[in-house]
């Protein structure tokens, strides 16, 4: 069964590895289906063509957090479930 995920991406540092300035589009959402917690992770890093950096932290709930990196700089994700779960087509 397929859940709907809510991810929180906040970026951290740019590509040369400064600080982004802090004008509020340094933090996006994005609402996805996956399995669990870590696919959700696993299928957003894809799609951003980034790599995960260190450990992905889960909490009790289907929640999570994780620093990825691409060629844009560094984020911090912040995954928790959205509305509710669908079925799987």
């Amino acid at each position: 069964m397929l859940m709907r995920f809510s991810i929180e991406q906040r970026h951290l540092t740019d590509a040369a590895g400064k600080p982004v300035a802090r004008d509020g589009r340094e933090v996006s959402f994005e609402v996805m289906e996956a399995e669990s917690v870590d696919d959700a992770i696993r299928l957003y890093v894809r799609d951003c063509t980034a790599e995960v950096i260190g450990n992905v932290i889960t909490f009790p709930g289907f929640q999570a957090v994780a620093t990825m990196r691409n060629a844009d700089g560094v984020y911090t994700l912040q995954v928790a479930p959205a509305s509710g779960a669908t079925s799987s087509a």
